[in-house]
């Protein structure tokens, strides 16, 4: 199917690893070999994410392993400075990086408050870099899961907790506000579905605000939960009629392995599609919806499938949407789908990579759901491994 629709845009050819690789040394090239080799057997994965949790909890000298191994090959550093070295590079191929503050674990006010200031430093960073095309935060890195919950349930809340999430909007506000400000795309990541409503409700009330000129604030549409394609079209709806731009971003979900857990513990019905096929389908069909009304509709395609990918390039070229129409992006996630990023970018199409960043303790549970998400997307791990060998093969170096 892919081949098809090759054929009626721009060559894009995912397979060139020449494209893909090119800002990879020899050596480099090597470490991520053996990187995902290892990433590509489960039971190493498995074996590795405990031995790595134990080792931090011992405090035992493990933080330099990490550095130089899955650390490097995800994130691009411990600050916004160190990321400096990634920018450069990616801008060099024409990709664009999305600095992604990506510490998570944290459940307290004066976290909170550090985290919204450190996502304010990256706006303020957007807008002074014209190789940063967008900027994200996380509802939950900014306030408590467990009252974002009880606010989505509807419970009758303290005093304090409802001053606690008045502070939660008002820093949400203040992220969306400065964005606005400075120019600067913002992306709200999608979570679980038992606080993604609330999510949902903030996100369109800042679009409300800031969205009346321009596309600012994205809200993020996980595309394997069944009524998302729904919630898509009637967003769309809301914000036509209320005269504001619907920022999209595409995904197709990352959290299946909780949310099916969690509805089976509780009984109730599973959000998730019961298969892939069932997401791929809602996720094509999105991308249709958000390109058909992309005079009132800005879209991110959060992907890693090659064919989503092409479908899209494909029926851009038909719809006579510009490869580098700035209403419509490609992202993925750095260390990730090089030969989708690199080889789109080459053919004109706006690109940017997810940069995760900041303290290596705080960033892996970070990577340890990057771990296991490559084990639950089919093949994942084997493409990217395939991919590297066949790099590796058509240089004519050997692997050690």
């Amino acid at each position: 199917m892919a081949s098809i629709a090759q054929q009626d845009i721009s060559p894009v050819l995912f397979e060139d690893t020449s494209v893909a690789f090119a800002s990879q040394s020899d050596s480099k090239l090597r470490k991520t070999y053996w990187l995902f080799a290892m990433m590509n057997q489960a039971w190493l994965v498995n074996l590795g994410t405990f031995f790595i949790k134990l080792a931090l909890e011992l405090r035992l000298p493990v933080k330099n392993l990490i550095r130089n191994t899955i650390f490097e090959q995800f994130c691009g550093g411990e600050t916004i400075t160190d990321c400096e070295k990634t920018i450069s590079a990616l801008a060099q191929s024409g990709i664009g990086t999305i600095l992604d503050y990506s510490v998570e674990g944290e459940d307290s006010e004066e976290s909170f408050e550090a985290t919204t200031a450190e996502i304010l430093r990256t706006i303020d960073k957007a807008a002074v870099s014209e190789h940063i095309p967008f900027t994200v935060f996380k509802v939950t890195g900014i306030g408590s899961t467990e009252l974002l919950e009880k606010v989505q349930q509807k419970a009758e809340l303290t005093t304090s907790e409802q001053e606690a999430f008045e502070r939660i909007r008002s820093r949400v506000n203040s992220l969306c506000s400065r964005a606005c400000n400075k120019g600067v795309r913002i992306f709200i990541d999608a979570e679980e579905s038992w606080i993604q409503d609330v999510i949902d409700k903030l996100a369109y009330e800042m679009m409300g605000k800031y969205n009346r000129q321009q596309p600012i604030v994205y809200n993020t549409f996980q595309l394997y939960r069944h009524e998302t394609l729904g919630q898509l079209k009637n967003a769309y709806l809301t914000a036509r009629d209320k005269g504001y731009y619907l920022g999209a971003k595409l995904v197709r979900g990352a959290y299946i392995e909780k949310e099916r857990v969690r509805a089976r513990e509780n009984q109730y019905c599973d959000p998730v599609h019961k298969n892939k096929a069932a997401t791929d389908n809602d996720f094509n069909a999105s991308v249709d919806f958000c390109l058909e009304h992309i005079e009132h509709i800005a879209v991110c395609l959060g992907t890693h499938n090659e064919f989503s990918s092409l479908c899209c390039a494909s029926k851009m070229k038909k719809r006579g949407i510009a490869q580098n129409d700035q209403r419509v992006w490609f992202a993925q996630l750095q260390g990730m789908s090089d030969n989708i990023s690199f080889n789109m970018a080459k053919a004109g199409y706006n690109v940017a990579k997810y940069v995760p960043y900041g303290p290596i303790d705080a960033v892996m549970p970070y990577l340890f759901r990057r771990a296991q998400e490559n084990k639950s997307i089919a093949g994942q791990s084997s493409r990217e491994y395939l991919l590297v060998k066949s790099e590796i093969k058509r240089r004519g170096i050997s692997t050690m």
